[in-house]
C-alpha cells in the first residue's frame, strides 16, 4: 500500500464518527466521509483515491423504551433499516472494490446490549444483535478475499446520541448509570475510537468474526 489508508466512514458526525475520525486521522488515515447513496459514496471514493482500505459503518438510531406488548412495529422497521439494512448497503457496495485487491477491512459499530439483552428495549437490541451476526457472518464468507470483518460493541460509552453531556452532568444521575459497570465510570469517547482505529489498520490484519464489547466489562 502506497500513500495514507483510505477508510470510509459513515455517519461522521453522529454516535462514534467524531472519535472514530480523530483516531484514524491521529494514525495517518484519509478519512472519506459518507453521504447519501452507498453507491456512488463508493464510485466517488474510488475515483479520488483509486482504492478503500476500511470502511467503518458507523449507525445510530434511538434506544426506544418500550415493553414489548407496547412496542410499535414502524419503529422496529426504522430501527433495523437504520442500524441493519444501511450498514448491509454500504458494505455491499464496498466489497466488489476490496475483492478486487483482495484487500480490506470492514468495522461494524453497533452495541454491546445484545450480549446480555436488556428488558424493554427488544427493538433495538434485536437490531445491534442482527449488526453482531452480520459482521461474523461477512467475516466468515469474505475471509478468502483478505477482507477482515469485526464488530465494535459498545455501551456506557459518552456520545452525542446515547450518552450525551447533558445526561451525566448531574453527579447523582452519572452515579445510578455507572453503577452496573465493573470499571466504575463511563468510557472515553477516544477509547472507543482507539479500538475502532486498530481494526480498521493493518494491525488487524489476522482478526476477523470477532464482536468485541467495550463496555468497561458489563458485557
Amino acid at each position: 500500500m502506497t500513500g495514507p489508508q483510505v477508510v470510509l466512514l459513515s455517519n461522521p458526525d453522529r454516535f462514534a464518527g467524531p472519535a472514530a475520525r480523530a483516531a484514524l486521522e491521529a494514525g495517518g488515515a484519509e478519512v472519506v466521509a459518507v453521504a447519501g447513496d452507498p453507491r456512488a459514496a463508493v464510485d466517488d471514493a474510488l475515483a479520488a483515491h483509486g482504492r478503500i482500505d476500511a470502511l467503518v459503518n458507523n449507525d445510530a438510531f434511538p434506544a426506544i423504551r418500550a415493553p414489548v406488548a407496547d412496542a410499535s412495529l414502524d419503529d422496529l422497521r426504522a430501527g433495523l433499516e437504520a442500524m441493519l439494512v444501511a450498514p448491509f448497503a454500504l458494505t455491499q457496495a464496498v466489497v466488489p472494490a476490496m475483492r478486487e485487491r483482495k484487500q480490506g477491512r470492514i468495522v461494524f459499530v453497533t452495541s454491546a446490549t445484545p450480549l446480555r439483552g436488556l428488558p424493554n428495549y427488544s427493538m433495538y437490541v434485536a437490531a445491534r444483535g442482527a449488526a453482531n451476526a452480520l459482521a461474523v457472518s461477512l467475516a466468515r464468507e469474505l475471509g478468502r478475499d483478505n477482507i477482515q470483518v469485526n464488530a465494535v460493541a459498545p455501551n456506557y460509552v459518552e456520545n452525542p446520541d446515547y450518552f450525551p453531556p447533558e445526561l451525566v452532568a448531574d453527579a447523582a444521575t452519572l452515579a445510578r448509570i455507572v453503577k452496573p459497570i465493573p470499571l466504575g465510570r463511563l468510557g472515553k469517547p477516544e477509547e472507543l475510537g482507539a479500538t475502532i482505529a486498530f481494526l480498521a489498520s493493518p494491525g488487524a490484519g489476522y482478526l476477523t468474526a470477532q464482536v468485541i464489547s467495550v463496555a468497561g466489562g458489563w458485557a
